[in-house]
């Protein structure tokens, strides 16, 4: 039930309905996981089926030689995504909502003794001139490969945020934007008792984010934030804070692939604190649960995709969250007929349900709908901010390429074009900043 009352019965009703939806999702993963042996792992193909039949099975029309062939030399080129390969790789898409059409630059990565060590490396600038490097030293195969642990470091500047005030009923006409650099570095490990289960925890330091006037190219002409919003508590203090921070989270996972997921689902849980390590005013801690699940229907031609992620955050009582780690709704992975970042506050909540077609076999047409809001109390979240689209998904068997949405809300049409899946948990993504926070 998506359209409930205000008040206290709307927020009994509403966790009554998350407790059920993420219960029945729970069966539902079991059940799909069954068929295919070990949960997680993909289902076997059978190499005596004809091109024909395999077509007919996964898709509505025959796919034209133009297609197959562009992906299989993407294929080639960019790999399978699993990150096991030597040498040198395109980075393709390791920036934040917001940095513009298109992210590239050059990456390399170097196994040592068996595969039990890796280095990895990447720096990449985008269409709006967000820049990043980053370097990264794991062990991924440890106790069995069910132990990995390893340090990262990431610097960033993210040219272009946007902000428009805090709360579901800012105004659009006071769009603002501000420039984030920062530097973090941060430790973690993941435990694997089974394949589809991975504990992880995780300590970091981020040293002194910088927020300061947009700039970059292709700059849109909004103000800068500290000129519409020159009263907020950021703005109070000439220098950001460092942050020491730590997460712990819990994640089961049974998709078939990770870029490009037919079956199966992913469910998260974590909790993350941010300390203040100079007044305090900004520490913060942060409760998520997030789930996702995949439903093939007709064969596989047709694929349900179902979506909810729930936010919270609390402080003390003289204490106060930083817009930049505030969470934040709208733009292509939360309400697609919003622009990036579109509401901020202290807690967030959103559905999405996707419907995906297998017109070819490496073109997908999809029909989705969004729902969502942001509230200072948990208890106020509702559905009310509301999108609905269409869009195209190119992909392999594995991995999305390229998808383009074009979504309708309160505020107008967006259209959206992304390098991965719409649904894609950037939270799974160890070399991501913790600011900041990404929708």
């Amino acid at each position: 039930m998506l359209r409930l009352a205000f008040g206290g019965r709307w927020v009994v009703t509403t966790i009554h309905w998350v407790d059920t939806f993420c219960s029945r999702l729970g069966v539902i993963i079991l059940l799909a996981g069954a068929p295919t042996g070990a949960l997680g792992q993909e289902r076997p193909v059978d190499p005596t089926s004809s091109k024909r039949e395999a077509t007919s099975a996964s898709a509505f029309f025959a796919e034209p030689h133009v297609i197959a062939r562009s992906i299989d030399a993407a294929t080639r080129m960019l790999g399978d995504g699993s990150g096991l390969k030597d040498g040198f790789y395109p980075e393709l898409s390791n920036m934040p909502t917001g940095a513009g059409w298109i992210t590239a630059g050059p990456g390399y990565r170097h196994w040592f003794y068996g595969d039990q060590m890796f280095i990895d490396g990447s720096a990449a600038i985008s269409w709006r001139s967000y820049k990043m490097t980053q370097a990264r030293f794991e062990l991924p195969r440890l106790a069995r490969s069910r132990l990995a642990i390893g340090t990262h470091v990431r610097w960033q500047d993210l040219t272009q945020i946007t902000f428009f005030g805090d709360g579901p009923d800012s105004l659009e006409t006071n769009r603002s934007e501000y420039r984030l650099r920062s530097t973090n570095i941060a430790a973690y490990a993941t435990v694997h008792p089974v394949q589809w289960l991975a504990v992880g925890g995780r300590v970091g330091w981020l040293d002194r984010p910088s927020v300061l006037p947009p700039a970059g190219s292709f700059q849109r002409g909004n103000p800068a934030t500290e000129e519409v919003f020159s009263s907020d508590p950021v703005f109070a203090m000439e220098v950001q804070p460092s942050f020491a921070y730590r997460d712990v989270s819990m994640t089961v996972d049974t998709r078939d692939h990770r870029s490009h997921p037919t079956t199966g689902g992913v469910y998260r849980a974590a909790l993350t604190g941010f300390t203040d390590q100079d007044h305090g005013t900004f520490s913060v801690r942060r409760s998520e649960a997030e789930a996702a699940h995949f439903i093939p229907l007709s064969r596989s031609r047709v694929v349900l995709a179902l979506h909810g992620w729930l936010a919270a955050s609390d402080t003390a009582t003289d204490a106060t969250v930083p817009f930049y780690l505030q969470p934040s709704l709208g733009g292509h992975n939360t309400l697609r007929g919003y622009t990036d970042y579109r509401f901020h506050d202290r807690n967030l909540l959103v559905v999405n349900v996707e419907a995906r077609f297998a017109l070819f076999t490496h073109v997908d047409a999809a029909v989705f709908a969004d729902a969502g809001n942001v509230a200072a109390r948990v208890s106020d979240l509702n559905l009310d901010k509301r999108s609905y689209g269409v869009g195209w998904r190119v992909h392999s068997r594995e991995s999305t390429f390229a998808r383009l949405d074009l979504a309708h809300g309160a505020e107008g049409w967006n259209f959206l074009f992304r390098l991965s899946d719409p649904l894609h948990l950037a939270r799974l993504t160890r070399r991501m900043s913790p600011v900041p926070f990404v929708p």
